[in-house]
């Protein structure tokens, strides 16, 4: 009985301090769909070596749209130079902070001295936009991307502002967006990455009604890829490199990707396309797989355009 005695008080005292201790949050699930206080993410407390985080105001959309920016160690040693650009696309529910492991990847590849020094920006899509502009003029990611950011990172940083040194990538919905950008944009871009975007046929009967495009058939023709191939297909043949890569185990974007390589074939596109045998959607997975070569496509696109390339010293 001393012990139940002594135990009881001991037993409400732990358990009144376990109520008093504040709930450690989980952490939060992306958002699926688009609202207006998705276009400026909170940067983690450490952010990658290279990396800073920023905002620039979009006349477009009236707000503030973040962006992280990679520069390479010696960016601010070698004022005289200036560097080709990777714009590299989050997937869809994700942010500018979502992808920064390339940035990694690329900056252990600088300091080994198997990569030259790159610039990579990586901008705030939206979470569903698909780095398209919304048919109620709402959302402004294509906007965004073409008229009112790479301007400015061509202003403010010591790029090669060319399209021969103008690389764009993007996983997911970063590959669909890519690609969208790059067929209806090509004379801004040097070399295409689609990793495991969906290329779809936007304009087609079975893709509609499109609720984030509006079904004006304009609209919905000039944002169709496979309509852009088509209408600027011979500058693509002659300008932009082009390579696509998807999971096997990804069936729901493994069929489009499928599809859009077919379609580049048919076009008479020289491009590079690969699967990776049992890989789901999970673009961390895919880069360490190949982490030795993964810019090497970019690479090569630079080395054909002329693109002059520094090693870290």
């Amino acid at each position: 009985m001393i012990r139940l005695r002594f135990l009881l008080p001991v037993a409400f005292l732990l358990a009144h301090t376990a109520l008093a201790q504040p709930a450690k949050s989980k952490p939060s699930r992306p958002k699926p769909g688009n609202d207006d206080a998705m276009w400026v993410a909170q940067p983690p407390y450490e952010l990658p070596a290279g990396v800073s985080h920023h905002t620039l105001h979009s006349p477009s959309m009236g707000r503030e749209v973040g962006f992280c920016v990679y520069l390479p160690p010696g960016y601010d040693r070698h004022p005289e130079r200036r560097y080709p650009v990777i714009y590299h696309l989050h997937g869809a529910g994700g942010n500018e902070t979502r992808t920064l492991f390339t940035a990694t990847v690329l900056h252990e590849g600088i300091l080994a001295g198997r990569l030259p020094e790159i610039i990579v920006v990586f901008p705030n899509g939206g979470r569903a936009t698909m780095y398209q502009d919304s048919g109620d003029g709402r959302f402004r990611a294509e906007t965004w991307m073409i008229r009112e950011l790479i301007p400015y990172i061509d202003a403010t940083y010591r790029t090669i502002a060319d399209r021969k040194a103008r690389c764009i990538e993007g996983f997911s919905m970063g590959g669909r967006g890519s690609t969208h950008l790059a067929m209806k944009y090509p004379e801004l871009f040097g070399s295409l990455f689609n990793q495991s975007g969906n290329v779809y046929h936007v304009s087609a009967p079975e893709q509609l009604p499109n609720a984030y495009l509006g079904d004006d058939p304009d609209r919905l023709r000039a944002n169709d890829p496979y309509l852009n191939l088509a209408k600027n297909l011979e500058f693509i043949r002659a300008n932009l490199r082009i390579q696509l890569a998807c999971g096997t185990a990804d069936p729901d974007h493994l069929t489009t990707v499928r599809e859009f390589h077919a379609a580049l074939d048919a076009a008479g596109v020289k491009h590079d396309y690969f699967e990776v045998e049992g890989l789901g959607h999970n673009q961390k997975q895919m880069i360490e797989g190949r982490r030795a070569t993964w810019f090497d496509f970019h690479l090569e696109s630079l080395r054909r355009h002329g693109v002059p390339l520094h090693l870290h010293r």
